[in-house]
């Protein structure tokens, strides 16, 4: 490590050109070591993964010649800024990183210690780099938006239970509010997967969700969380009880006025909220975080890594993006270690 911390140099692997995956998408290059701010961490990689936001990005934003994507993150702290308080060098971290900066596929990465936690003890780096995003983005929707807590009761309707944010918030609903029944879309071949991370029943996501969820709660469901919300906003209505509430994190153009009737209110739900405007409390991720690394140390909650690719190189970076896109897989893609 001391003399990777003497080189000004490390490899990156970035996007070229927006647009669909080629075997020229991404490419490895040399490029400068990053430097901490005041209150950043210097990050030696070991392990990532990806996410949908990444191959949006890769679709959608300019690389301006050449970007580096990658949220997930999990390393080791090799170098602090000033007024960094709450790692040293050496500590294990995991995060899920901003929009603003380079991102997690790189060799040595600068992060905002305020969106970074202690990575839990009994995980691998391979393992704790597949949970950060939806980590966040699931805690954040059940007590953030959504403002559940153990004393809540009523009934959750989870739209996406088996995708990588509803995996992580069937998992934290279980273990933290034990009050609220869960009801979870789920295809026949993952229904299993669903149950065994906190679904209390599942339902067919090709089915007729008004008619399914009803059958399971005639008096209609409390909250929805919606990993997809495109045509469903009838439906959600319909289940909802009068004042209920929704929480997505999906994107489209959207017709609100179905909810008026009932008074129902309707939540966004974005895990870089907080970094990208800079908020009074930043700091919440990095307690988010190291709660959840307390919880995954107790073995309430477990990593959804499903397929390792091995290293970070261009090659693996191109068949995980392809995977994510298929949008077929159950649970997360990672890659660890470098070339």
């Amino acid at each position: 490590m001391a003399e990777m911390m003497t080189a000004t140099m490390m490899t990156a692997i970035g996007y070229t050109h927006t647009g669909d995956l080629d075997q020229a998408t991404f490419q490895t290059r040399e490029v400068p070591l990053p430097q901490p701010g005041a209150r950043d961490l210097l990050v030696e990689v070991r392990a990532v993964s990806v996410n949908p936001i990444d191959t949006k990005q890769r679709r959608r934003v300019d690389p301006h010649g050449f970007r580096v994507l990658g949220f997930d993150a999990a390393g080791v702290v090799v170098a602090v800024g000033d007024a960094v308080e709450y790692f040293g060098v050496g500590d294990e971290v995991w995060y899920a990183g901003t929009l603003g900066r380079p991102g997690s596929n790189q060799q040595f990465q600068v992060v905002d210690e305020r969106i970074a936690g202690r990575k839990p003890a009994t995980l691998g780096f391979a393992e704790a780099a597949a949970l950060p995003l939806t980590t966040i983005t699931a805690w954040e929707c059940l007590f953030d938006r959504l403002r559940l807590t153990a004393d809540s009761r009523g009934t959750l309707l989870v739209v996406g239970g088996t995708g990588g944010v509803g995996s992580i918030l069937l998992q934290l609903a279980k273990v933290r509010l034990p009050g609220v029944r869960v009801i979870a879309t789920a295809s026949a071949a993952k229904q299993e997967w669903a149950s065994g991370l906190g679904a209390a029943v599942t339902i067919d996501p090709h089915g007729d969700l008004v008619a399914q969820t009803l059958e399971l709660a005639p008096q209609g469901v409390d909250w929805i969380f919606s990993a997809f919300s495109d045509g469903r906003l009838p439906a959600y209505a319909e289940v909802l009880r009068p004042f209920g509430e929704v929480v997505a994190i999906d994107e489209g153009q959207l017709d609100l006025m179905a909810l008026k009737p009932k008074a129902l209110t309707w939540h966004w739900e974005s895990m870089f909220t907080r970094a990208t405007f800079q908020t009074a409390d930043l700091s919440g991720q990095h307690d988010l975080l190291n709660a959840v690394a307390e919880l995954v140390e107790a073995g309430s909650v477990r990593s959804t890594a499903t397929a390792d690719l091995g290293r970070v190189t261009a090659a693996n970076l191109t068949e995980a993006h392809r995977i994510v896109e298929a949008g077929r897989s159950v649970g997360k893609v990672v890659l660890a270690g470098w070339e």
